[in-house]
């Protein structure tokens, strides 16, 4: 027996949602997706018109979809912004320099320019000649730095407002997990954040806060669009990846559980951080500080560039 869609009781479902359980043809499915996603958008207030955007572009099936989507939806419903895409090359032979390729290909799809900064170019070290010193214990430690700083400062350069994200709801749900492994308080009550780094120069966004991995995937497999699926060669040594497997087991034992999990993250307090509690409280937090080297944030006043720690 065909079972037809939801919405349109006319076309063949191709799909059941996760989190509503709706079955969907292709296209109220698409129209379903892009409307949450600008629902998102809307009432986090993530934009302004006229603003300068980054879309963080890895050649992944995140950073490709949210590159097709805010094209999309900044025409449809005049966002007013100016995007273009930003790659960080980490040097990591095999893997970035293909994936690169793929963001190429986009500029030309999306016609929406592109600006690459590589490890090498803005530290001296490619994060290859990083792992042969170090190993692969912690690369992933050194290379989530440096590509966050990586971003920030290739934004800086290129005068961006702001930088958009493709962390997805699945993304966001293993770090509230992880900081929940962890015990790390203060990232904890922020990690859930739609908007992080609102009192710097370069906020950072995430459009796909509530949009589920699957979704993601089945929306680039439908539209056909061009994305990089190799994982890292690192990414087997990060501690990320029993997070990701326990949401996955979560997820399917009760699909709900990934925004569950953020919700929770969400309705997380800090007694002082929140702006509720006494001083000393927040006092016996740690507070992130500014690097004495290179002056961008730390995970605590006073700390040294992690490269200071690699072996010269």
């Amino acid at each position: 027996m065909v079972r037809l869609c939801g919405h349109c009781c006319a076309q063949r479902a191709v799909l059941r949602r996760p989190k509503t359980a709706e079955q969907l043809c292709r296209e109220c499915f698409y129209a379903a997706l892009e409307e949450e996603v600008h629902q998102t958008i809307v009432g986090a207030r993530l934009f302004r018109p006229g603003e300068r955007v980054a879309v963080a572009a890895s050649g992944g099936k995140d950073s490709t979809v949210l590159a097709h989507m805010l094209t999309t939806l900044n025409a449809r419903y005049n966002y007013g912004l100016d995007l273009f895409l930003l790659s960080i090359d980490e040097g990591i032979s095999g893997y970035r320099d293909d994936s690169l390729e793929t963001v190429k290909r986009n500029e030309e799809t999306y016609k929406i320019p592109l600006h690459v900064f590589s490890y090498k170019d803005l530290y001296g070290w490619t994060m290859d000649e990083i792992v042969r010193e170090i190993g692969t214990r912690s690369n992933c430690t050194f290379c989530g730095v440096f590509r966050r700083q990586a971003l920030d400062r290739g934004a800086a350069l290129v005068k961006a407002d702001k930088i958009a994200t493709g962390h997805n709801a699945d993304d966001v749900a293993e770090t509230v997990l992880l900081n929940i492994i962890r015990g790390d308080v203060p990232r904890l009550g922020r990690c859930a954040n739609i908007v992080t780094g609102e009192d710097s120069p370069l906020p950072r966004v995430k459009p796909f806060k509530y949009t589920y991995e699957k979704e993601i995937v089945m929306y680039a497999y439908f539209k056909k669009l061009d994305y990089f699926s190799t994982e890292c060669i690192y990414a087997p040594y990060a501690a990320r990846g029993f997070a990701r497997e326990f949401v996955k087991d979560l997820e399917a034992a009760r699909p709900r559980a990934i925004v569950d999990l953020i919700r929770s993250a969400e309705q997380f307090r800090v007694p002082g951080l929140d702006g509720v509690g006494n001083a000393a409280a927040a006092a016996a937090l740690p507070q992130p500080g500014n690097c004495e080297r290179c002056g961008y944030i730390s995970s605590q006043a006073g700390s040294a560039c992690l490269w200071e720690i690699i072996p010269s």
